[in-house]
């Protein structure tokens, strides 16, 4: 029974640290070029250069996402793009279309290639099938069952790795492969540039009864609206390692650091407990408390076990019952003294909430605030202002803040 590895999603710098800070083995991110989050934050090739040393220098690998569907204009420049992107020695490239992966095995013939979950592979021939095609890593399909995902796994070669999705948004559409955003907005979710518009709020109306709106219902034939529940699998960590897949996948470039810090280390604590004694194995509480912390939706475990319960019919809203209030950049343990940089208004004398890499989380006091002039202050309300305050507690360097709402 081989350990999977964990990857976790990174929209920035700021966000790879943290995942790989909190437990990630790997990173997927998108660089400069083609990649499905136009509106993340994305790697300039300086900082990808220096994401990539950051998870190298500790182990950790680095995927990057070129995983559009290109268009004719897309080609151009591609060539140099991918040769970029074996001189910054990246781990291994996610795409999609058979011309980019034509593209990439002519160019830079060694570098790894992930087949993304837009291909939509659901069966054990399509797998091999690219396999043969020179793909290491095939990313499979949100709809499939854990079944059919070990099915496939005996039948497909040893070296050919699997990856699937355990936690994050699901889309609505097969496998992602959505065109209602470019019909509504004009934005290609194909390329990018996603509105989801399957997240809005939508009332039905006949044309001849302005006015009046008529519930949307569900009957025996499916349902009728489009906004999906998040996915969860935290709660069944033996059934994925089961299947033998070789990566576990957290969804969520655009999430934020505080999210990516949280999910990884639940799954982090979960993996490892499992394999440090499968046997006496038990779930922890305290892993889905951190997942329900952050911004999400009703989880439900997707496809995992069948016809999923994945529709939300009341809101299209996300829970957000905690915000992140500070990063701990440094901790005098003598004074009791750490400085923050902030991420969202906090007071002086609040009690937070400390996320740590390791261990379980625990409260602090923030006291005696100051700014970064060692002047009095009540509250931090700037963005990204660097404050200090006195506190009891073994804070490290990268340790978040975390408050309930009110």
């Amino acid at each position: 029974m081989k350990k999977p590895e964990l990857l976790a999603p990174a929209g920035n710098i700021e966000k790879l640290k943290a995942a790989i800070n909190f437990g990630a083995d790997a990173v997927y991110l998108g660089g400069s070029r083609l990649n499905l989050r136009a509106f993340a934050d994305n790697f300039t090739d300086e900082e990808l250069k220096d994401g990539v040393k950051y998870a190298h220098d500790r182990g950790r690998k680095v995927y990057v996402t070129v995983n559009v569907f290109p268009h004719n204009e897309d080609f151009t420049g591609l060539e140099d793009y991918l040769r970029k992107l074996y001189k910054l020695n990246v781990d291994a490239m996610l795409v999609s279309d058979p011309g980019i992966i034509m593209t990439a095995k002519e160019v830079v013939p060694d570098l790894d290639l992930h087949l993304s979950t837009q291909a939509n592979s659901v069966n054990w021939k399509s797998v091999e099938f690219w396999h043969k095609q020179g793909i290491k890593r095939v990313v499979m399909a949100r709809e499939l069952s854990l079944k059919d995902i070990k099915t496939i796994r005996k039948k497909v070669p040893e070296d050919c790795e699997m990856e699937v999705f355990v936690h994050g948004s699901m889309c609505m559409s097969y496998s992602g492969r959505c065109v209602i955003s470019n019909y509504m907005t004009g934005r290609d979710s194909n390329r990018g540039a996603c509105a989801q518009p399957c997240r809005y709020k939508y009332y039905l109306m006949e044309e001849k009864r302005p006015g009046e709106y008529f519930p949307v219902l569900e009957d025996e034939n499916g349902a009728y609206i489009l906004n999906s529940k998040d996915l969860c699998m935290i709660e069944h960590i033996p059934e994925l390692v089961d299947t033998g897949v070789t990566s576990l996948k957290i969804e969520g470039r655009m999430k934020s650091s505080y999210y990516v810090a949280a999910v990884v280390k639940s799954y982090r604590q979960a993996i490892d407990s499992y394999f440090d004694n499968p046997e006496k194995y038990s779930f922890q509480q305290k892993w889905m408390e951190n997942l329900l912390k952050v911004s999400h939706r009703v989880y439900s475990t997707g496809f995992y076990f069948g016809k999923p319960d994945s529709q939300i019919y009341e809101t299209s809203s996300y829970i957000r019952d905690y915000d992140i209030v500070g990063i701990i950049r440094s901790y005098d343990e003598e004074s009791k003294i750490a400085t923050v940089e902030q991420r969202n208004k906090v007071f002086d004398g609040d009690k937070v909430e400390v996320l740590s890499p390791e261990g379980d989380n625990f409260y602090i006091y923030l006291n005696d605030m100051k700014d970064d002039m060692g002047k009095k202050i009540d509250s931090a309300p700037r963005a990204q202002m660097i404050f200090t305050v006195e506190t009891d507690g073994n804070l490290k360097e990268n340790d978040m803040l975390i408050k309930a709402k009110i």
